[in-house]
């Protein structure tokens, strides 16, 4: 077996033809070899076969045949079971065909097969259990052929391989071969220089050269999981006895919508409603244990309730004075100085946007901010490690707000923002940025420098009413949402600092985006105002695998 082990190059196939019928010749001396059947377009001797020109693999080949070569023949594919009439195979080549597909288990029964030599054809797509069952073979060429990938583990089980030849094909190499970068780093195969003809970059870099650590193959995908069969103005999530919940504004019912997470039969399911009339923004907070919801509707008043642990059920305990609040719209809980507050944004041309603040008992009117306005959003932040609150409104540029130690006091504004229907802020690292949401013309992502926020980046919006920033898994993301077309979804490059264009959503005119993450699963939860509430399950895709 030593001269099998030493052979390689170019003229292997043909030494090793010559070789092998020698082997058959020193048996047969002196003997008059008997008629063998011997397919049409073949010449055959006692273990030999070679055939040109033919237009199938041929089934009927000399019983002891150790050695086949398929020459300038028309078939295209090599599929299951093409070789299982020849089990005696050592050697096959097949070169200069027609051949561009290799299906899996195509060599199935050549339990003898040492060598295979697959080249000069316009081989462009190989199934990862092609050459599966193959334990004894020892040199492998695929060389000059259309391969640009190759699955992975197609050498899984070929541990005999003592060479490969890959040379002459146009590989790509992306995370898809991150694989064979890896085994061509550990295997003791011989195996011959590989090179890259693809990306640009990689073009004529040998595949030695390359690292696995050096491919990015992690990507992500928000995949649609399910459905919610009601219209929906705000999602909000909440952790409560150690579970993440939600809850759903749903206008055209009038009433809050709880949900918790199904661990038995995996989805999400509805336990609980606060029922009232054209409500826009369920807002839950939890103080000392205890879970309160502030409600937001367009009629009849705005509320706060209170879940009674020992029913389930939520109690109604405090009306929100409409003489100050006449069309809510938005609603921002926070903590300042050890106290609980929300701040209601009124939208309304008499309202006034004011401020809450507990005081253990209930939540009471603690400051009235920018009036007559039309505010639509409010926005808590902290900025240099103080408490800022940003409201924008529909009839002038955002307005940041400072923290005094009592109340808030307007610091400045945000310039060249005109018609801001809403603000969220992001943290990276200690900088601080905000998305800004236009419904028409372009949204913006801004970054405080110091003393005032500056543009940093520009998204199209097509009727967008909410541009949501979120953290999922790790990523981060932006989510526009567009009436008139797809919604956007933006992924944070931290190398360039800039967002980039990476899924569109189909949910209907999106209001909120909500994370949630159960059961090592993170969900997006999308509400809708002219559709279904879509939930989508975020996923992590291993490009390499």
């Amino acid at each position: 077996m030593g001269w099998r082990r030493g052979l390689g190059g170019a003229g292997a196939p043909l030494l090793l033809l010559l070789l092998l019928a020698g082997q058959g010749a020193g048996q047969g001396a002196g003997r008059k070899m008997p008629k063998r059947k011997c397919p049409q377009g073949c010449n055959c001797t006692k273990d030999s076969a070679m055939c040109e020109r033919a237009k199938e693999i041929p089934r009927e080949l000399p019983q002891d045949c150790v050695s086949l070569s398929l020459i300038r023949s028309g078939f295209s594919e090599i599929l299951e079971g093409s070789f299982q009439g020849v089990p005696t195979l050592r050697l096959l080549l097949i070169t200069y065909n027609s051949l561009d597909l290799i299906g899996d288990d195509a060599f199935v029964g050549l339990v003898q097969l040492e060598y295979l030599f697959i080249e000069q054809n316009r081989l462009d797509a190989i199934s990862k259990n092609a050459l599966r069952g193959l334990k004894t073979l020892l040199h492998l060429n695929l060389a000059h052929n259309n391969l640009q990938t190759l699955p992975r583990h197609l050498f899984r089980g070929l541990d005999a391989l003592v060479s490969v030849d890959l040379r002459g094909n146009a590989f790509h190499c992306d995370c898809k071969l991150k694989w064979l970068v890896e085994w061509v780093s550990h295997t003791n195969a011989l195996v011959e220089p590989i090179e890259c003809w693809s990306p640009a970059e990689l073009n004529r870099t040998s595949l030695s050269e390359l690292r696995p650590g050096a491919f990015n193959c992690i990507t992500t995908e928000l995949v649609l999981s399910g459905t919610l069969p009601e219209q929906s103005l705000s999602v909000e999530t909440f952790t409560y006895h150690g579970e993440q919940n939600l809850v759903i504004a749903q206008p055209f019912t009038g009433r809050c919508s709880f949900m918790e997470w199904d661990h038995v039969v995996g989805k999400f399911r509805n336990y609980a409603y606060i029922n009232g009339s054209s409500t826009v923004v369920c807002k839950p907070l939890m103080i000392e244990d205890e879970l309160f919801v502030v409600v937001a509707q367009l009629f009849r008043g705005s509320h706060i309730y209170k879940r009674q642990e020992a029913t389930g059920q939520f109690l109604h305990m405090q009306v929100i004075e409409s003489s100050q609040i006449r069309k809510p719209n938005d609603i921002e809980v926070f903590r300042v100085e050890g106290d609980w507050y929300f701040i209601m944004a009124d939208s309304s041309k008499a309202g006034s946007t004011t401020l809450y603040r507990w005081n253990g008992h209930g939540f009471y009117s603690h400051q009235s901010l920018h009036a007559w306005y039309r505010d639509t959003d409010a926005e808590f932040l902290e900025i240099a490690g103080k408490p800022h609150l940003i409201l924008a409104s529909s009839s002038q540029r955002p307005v940041i707000y400072q923290w005094n130690k009592q109340q808030f006091v307007r610091r400045t504004d945000i310039p060249d923002m005109d018609d801001v229907y809403a603000v969220k802020h992001f943290k990276v690292k200690e900088d601080v940025y905000i998305c800004l949401t236009r419904f028409l013309g372009d949204s913006k992502v801004m970054h405080w420098d110091g003393s005032m926020f500056r543009d940093v980046q520009q998204m199209p919006s097509r009727g967008s009413m909410v541009f949501q920033p979120l953290s999922i898994a790790g990523y981060r993301y932006a989510f526009l949402g567009n009436d008139f077309s797809f919604s956007k979804v933006y992924l944070y490059d931290p190398i360039t600092g800039l967002f980039q264009h990476f899924q569109e959503l189909s949910t209907q005119a999106p209001r909120a985006f909500a994370h949630l993450s159960i059961d090592k699963q993170d969900f997006l939860i999308a509400s809708s105002f002219k559709g279904k509430t879509h939930i989508y399950r975020h996923v992590i895709i291993d490009q390499s695998a």
